[in-house]
């Protein structure tokens, strides 16, 4: 009996050992073709009858992600055939007012839906694309656009009406004759009878085309260079609205060379101009269908429309040329959007600078605009719902809006009441809503929020008129839902810190269970008992909140080195209780805890879901608030995990990368290696749209981009430094990492060196290149963290 219990005690060990053997992590393992750790559910919609869910999944490692489905009677996952897919429905219903039919583009032609018979007809067959359906006010026609034009459709008699006449034709136009011309003009038409008889002719042609002529809408030319957007009718067909836009001239763009090419050839790419260039401009006009007229939306009473921003008091001289010249800023408009019955519209504007907003109400007979709401920022306008193209505007009723707003300091759900004049706050807290959507009935909204945790997104019911929300899931972590059609169902996609995405559903009730669909780890990612960081809060020299994830090693390596993981894009989240969209960085980081390290990932300051003060931080300095962040992490490692001052080092990509430079070039003191990735270096060089947000223009704000950009900081380089840039990088130009080398080389220093990736754009995509760039990393701390 002893005998056995031995053998089955030395049988359970070397098993233990034997997996051991099987689970740890390499670089060349994490950082294979992703498909190895199990392909999570993506793309997930809901049949028009709310009967059926389908969604891209990879359980078997096809090539291609194929397109599956489950039903409400059977959760069981059903691969469907090609054909099946292609009937599908890629493109949003747009309902009637009472739901019983809806419109909807496939494949570039519009359909309508009845669901009294479940019946689809085909409106439109043609091979132009028709696009951007709606419904008119009395339900009888179908709206929609065609190439840069709108047309409408009888659904009662199939007549096909065009509504607009855009034309690109170059105007005709008689060129005014000289003095002489006209004397020799007049002696021509006096002294010959046949000349006389053919300007007869034509003027009799022109009174019969006169007299017959069909009536059509009125041509409007628009030049070759302008760009047609927003084109859009109202309910009653009564006003057509449209934004033209003028591209920037003066601009240069930026080359970025192809060495690695089929032809053999060096081949150029042409990407975006560089921040403080040119920009384009619009207008947004109305023709007014029953005058026959078009008249532009003026902006130039628009309350603050020549405002200066509060950094320009650090250039007086710039100041004083400014208010003399007194312009209004130039403005972009989006909507109008239209109540139900098009009594009312809306439209929101944008200052080009992006430091005001602007909802107005719309009267499309007189273009005059009145204020409802105003939303400035000396630094950016933005936050969820809030920021350009993801403005959260929509109707209630003909009298009653929402949108959303940063006024607290966190983006929250407004309503405004045109009967009242009131504007009313409906979620209030150190909370941002993420996203909104109007229930059916026009009772409540269904709201995804961090309202529990920065870190946790639920799905919340709340009524138009506000008060508590209404929890409707449950699980830990991320929960990104889609409402079923008729609101009776959710799908959840839900994921976990060490738990990749999948699919669950539920009945939309308070307390329903959900019911798990998809499983999609291998069995090979399962075997590596993966690390749930520790989550958690520290205050930063300002005493502001910090939070952070913390990967704590078993065995810490005796000289207890720390990494520091830098995250990207700057205004973004990855201190959460879900599944990082950073996985690789994830995986690595088990790694690194593997082999002794303390790992500390940071949400610095700038990045997203902690409000507009977190935002805004960075607002003129980056490199600022944002490492100090990174340094005052560390000192909590130091205080809290017994973690060498001595032997620190950061890494990250992108912003990470930045602030990798920015860390080894003004605070050498605490890092004695990094690894930075495609590396902003100048910020004088990267796009428009990110960079002047934050620096405003290089030009006009010169103080900020100086303070900002590691290029000028490089003498301070005293640690270990490894470069890694794609050659082909359109985002972060490898123009930047080669200025940044010249600049070394020119400085004596001898302690960097640089990896180039010839066929990676700034996402890399081939296994091989992320495995060597991480393997040099993991080399790049070994021999320098550790004594």
């Amino acid at each position: 009996m002893k005998r056995i219990v031995l053998l089955f005690t030395f049988s359970i060990f070397t098993t233990l050992l034997f997996a051991q053997d099987l689970t740890p992590l390499t670089v060349e393992k994490i950082m294979r073709d992703p498909k190895w750790m199990g392909v999570s559910p993506s793309n997930i919609s809901w049949s028009d009858d709310s009967k059926s869910v389908f969604f891209n999944w990879n359980p078997e490692k096809e090539e291609q992600d194929p397109t599956y489905k489950i039903t409400i009677r059977d959760f069981e996952p059903q691969k469907i055939t090609t054909e099946q897919e292609r009937k599908l429905r890629h493109s949003q219903f747009i309902y009637s007012k009472d739901r019983s039919k809806a419109v909807f583009e496939r494949n570039g032609d519009l359909f309508l839906y009845s669901f009294k018979n479940n019946q689809e007809t085909a409106l439109t067959n043609t091979v132009e694309r028709e696009s951007n359906p709606k419904f008119s006010l009395n339900e009888e026609k179908v709206y929609f656009q065609k190439e840069e034009n709108l047309f409408s459709t009888s659904l009662e008699n199939n007549q096909l009406v065009q509504l607009t006449n855009f034309s690109r034709n170059k105007e005709r136009k008689e060129t005014k004759l000289s003095i002489q011309n006209e004397w020799l003009k007049a002696d021509q038409l006096e002294q010959f009878d046949i000349i006389k008889l053919e300007k007869r002719k034509k003027e009799f042609q022109k009174e019969n085309r006169e007299k017959y002529k069909v009536n059509r809408p009125k041509e409007i030319f628009l030049e070759d260079k302008s760009q047609l957007s927003n084109l859009q009718i109202s309910p009653d067909g009564r006003f057509v609205t449209y934004r033209i836009t003028l591209p920037a001239e003066g601009n240069k763009s930026t080359i970025v060379p192809n060495f690695v090419t089929e032809s053999g050839y060096t081949e150029d790419i042409a990407t975006r101009t560089k921040v403080g260039n040119n920009l384009s401009t619009s207008s947004t006009f109305i023709f007014n269908v029953e005058k026959d007229s078009t008249y532009m939306i003026p902006t130039k009473n628009i309350a603050g429309i020549k405002d200066l921003p509060t950094y320009f008091t650090e250039y007086p001289e710039r100041l004083t040329n400014l208010k003399e010249e007194n312009k209004d800023r130039e403005v972009t408009s989006f909507g109008p959007y239209w109540n139900e019955n098009a009594s009312r519209a809306i439209v929101v504007l944008y200052s080009q600078d992006n430091k005001d907003r602007w909802i107005m109400e719309l009267n499309p007979t007189s273009s005059d605009l009145t204020l409802i709401d105003r939303q400035h920022d000396e630094a950016w306008i933005g936050g969820p719902g809030i920021s350009g193209y993801g403005n959260n505007i929509g109707w209630i009723n003909k009298e009653l809006f929402y949108f959303q707003s940063e006024e607290t300091g966190y983006s929250h759900l407004y309503t405004y009441n045109f009967k009242t004049k009131q504007q009313k706050q409906l979620t209030n807290g150190n909370f941002e809503v993420q996203s909104v959507q109007l229930s059916n009935d026009k009772k409540h909204f269904y709201l995804s929020t961090n309202k529990e945790h920065p870190g946790i997104t639920h799905f919340y019911k709340l009524v138009i008129q506000g008060g508590e929300l209404q929890q409707l899931t449950t699980m830990k972590g991320g929960n990104e839902v889609s409402l079923s059609p008729n609101e009776k169902w959710l799908t959840i996609r839900h994921s976990y810190a060490n738990k990749p995405w999948e699919l669950y559903i539920q009945e939309n009730k308070t307390g329903a269970k959900p019911t798990k669909i998809t499983t999609s780890s291998s069995k090979e990612f399962n075997s590596y008992p993966w690390k749930d960081p520790a989550m958690v809060v520290f205050k930063n020299r300002y005493g502001d909140d910090v939070h952070a994830r913390v990967y704590k090693p078993k065995n810490p390596h005796p000289s207890k080195p720390a990494v520091v993981f830098v995250h990207g894009a700057g205004y973004l989240q990855n201190v959460h209780f879900w599944w990082s969209q950073y996985f690789r960085e994830y995986m690595f980081n088990n790694l690194l805890a593997d082999q002794g390290y303390t790992v500390i990932d940071i949400d610095y300051t700038a990045s997203s879901g902690y409000g507009r003060n977190h935002r805004t931080g960075i607002y003129r300095h980056m490199g600022g608030k944002d490492l100090t962040d990174q340094v005052d992490g560390v000192q909590y490692l130091i205080d809290n995990y017994d973690v060498n001052a001595k032997n620190v080092g950061l890494y990250g990509g992108s912003y990470g990368g930045f602030i990798t430079l920015m860390g080894l070039f003004t605070e050498a003191d605490v890092f004695k290696a990094g690894g930075a990735l495609r590396s902003v270096t100048d910020w004088a060089h990267y796009n428009h749209g990110y960079t002047s947000n934050i620096l405003n223009e290089p030009f006009n704000d010169e103080v900020a981009y100086r303070r900002s950009s590691p290029l000028y900081f490089a003498d301070g380089l005293k640690g270990h430094l490894l470069m890694a840039h794609g050659m082909v990088d359109v985002n972060v130009h490898f123009q930047d990492i080669i200025r940044l080398s010249q600049r070394l080389i020119e400085l004596g220093k001898d302690n960097w060196e640089l990896a180039v990736y010839p066929i990676e754009d700034h996402g890399f995509v081939e296994s091989s290149s992320w495995t060597d760039e991480y393997k040099r990393i993991l080399k790049l701390f070994e021999n320098t963290l550790k004594d």
